[in-house]
């Protein structure tokens, strides 16, 4: 069964002091959930395990990245998540801020001859 994107989100995060990648791409995964809604699952009567949420992060050093970590924190959806090259190390004194973005997709199989529930 194909399945159909219902949603895309971008996000930002960064983490100013301790160069954690895995913190900043939390936090920029964390920017993007704030975006978005989807009350469609109680409209269609659609179980949240129906959706695929593919999230992928960008970091200067995506080896550092604890994928496993951030999927744990996805709080609907079958997640996957991956890390790639990109984001900015940001040099400051002594320290480097890390900036990661992230984009989060869900997917749910095609959804046809659906209808709008009566309200309650």
């Amino acid at each position: 069964m194909t399945e159909q994107r219902i949603i895309i989100e971008m996000g930002m995060g960064n983490d100013l002091h301790g160069m954690d990648y895995t913190k900043a791409c939390a936090r920029a995964i964390e920017d993007a959930l704030r975006h978005s809604s989807l009350p469609l699952f109680g409209v269609l009567g659609l179980p949240h395990d129906a959706m695929r949420v593919q999230v992928t992060v960008a970091v200067q050093e995506p080896e550092k990245v604890d994928i496993y970590a951030l999927v744990a924190k996805l709080p609907r959806g079958r997640a996957q998540v991956r890390a790639v090259f990109g984001g900015l190390n940001v040099p400051s004194g002594d320290e480097v801020i890390v900036i990661a973005q992230a984009s989060v997709e869900a997917f749910l199989p095609r959804q046809d001859g659906w209808r709008l529930r009566e309200a309650r």
